[in-house]
């Protein structure tokens, strides 16, 4: 784990080498500079910047309107509070009128653990996808996050992020290329296919070596762009495998398993597939990450039990 890199950091580091190249970046917080780890950004550019207090809907609103003054607005603060308060602000003012607004969603999925569904964001991938008009990525590792945001920054038009809130470790090597909407395949297998997103990733990749030695072959497939997705290549990835588990730190409605249920069953593909995450109509356990992921049956030796089963 030495080499693990909270994605906040990351993010603050892309927004610096940003300005420094001359892009007219500007962040908006609420009251949200410590969760955003953005003291680095501030005491090298100070006055750029804003910061609306505790008003989310206030923090989208100017950065729409900061993005309409010709600025690259990037909104910076805990993903519930993002998706649940400002929800109509991310809609109208980003959305539908098109605005070059960044959303990053700090502290996603469960990442603020017992402090319980007032904190949780377990909805945020199902609300995006519900809108119109905005890119929807989740990085799995700092390599990944950083050549997100940097695509980012750089793409006209809305984004939303969701960053996990604990320090990951790498998964990708140095010649790693992020390509919006590309399926990435990590593990070749045609045993089962485990699919994730954001940081429940690492726990496929560890469900993958435990089937490994137990003499099944599972392909890991990670989907860090949400929207767009690659569905043809998502479904030739899933299509030689016997099952499918998705796994995401998410309610299964909505999400990732959502997603590849669309897949499948638009292309009339009968592959049994299982969708891990917070179950149909449940909020996410006010725990830890290790023991929330385990009572909820998505952290890797459960995924591996499973797709035994399922094998």
């Amino acid at each position: 784990m030495s080499n693990a890199e909270h994605l906040a950091s990351v993010m603050v580091q892309a927004f610096i080498d940003a300005v420094e190249s001359g892009i007219d970046l500007v962040p908006v917080v609420a009251d949200s500079t410590s969760t955003a780890k953005i003291a680095p950004f501030i005491k090298q550019f100070p006055g750029r910047l804003v910061n609306v207090g505790i008003a989310e809907q206030s923090m989208v609103g100017t950065a729409a309107g900061l993005a309409l003054g010709g600025k690259v607005a990037v909104t910076c603060n805990a993903a519930p509070f993002l998706i649940s308060r400002a929800n109509e602000q991310i809609k109208v003012d980003v959305c539908y009128n098109n605005t070059n607004v960044k959303l990053f969603g700090l502290n996603a999925g469960a990442s603020y653990g017992p402090l319980a569904s007032t904190h949780h964001a377990i909805d945020d991938l199902a609300v995006m996808r519900g809108f119109g008009n905005i890119q929807i990525f989740a990085p799995s590792s700092p390599r990944e996050c950083r050549q997100i945001i940097d695509y980012a920054i750089r793409y006209q038009g809305p984004v939303y992020i969701r960053l996990d809130g604990k320090a990951l470790p790498e998964l990708h090597d140095e010649n790693y290329q992020f390509v919006p909407g590309a399926v990435v395949t990590l593990r070749e297998g045609e045993d089962i296919a485990l699919v994730a997103t954001g940081s429940t990733v690492h726990e496929v990749v560890d469900a993958a070596q435990r089937l490994a030695d137990a003499g099944i072959q599972a392909k890991v497939v990670s989907v860090p762009s949400i929207r767009p997705c690659d569905a043809a290549a998502l479904l030739l990835a899933l299509k030689p495998c016997k099952a499918v588990i998705t796994v995401e730190e998410h309610n299964v409605n909505g999400g990732l398993g959502s997603l590849v249920a669309e897949v499948l069953a638009e292309a009339g593909v009968g592959i049994p597939l299982k969708r891990l995450g917070i179950p149909d109509g449940e909020y996410a356990a006010a725990a830890d990450r290790g023991w929330l992921r385990q009572h909820h049956g998505f952290d890797a030796a459960a995924i591996a039990v499973l797709a035994q089963k399922m094998h």
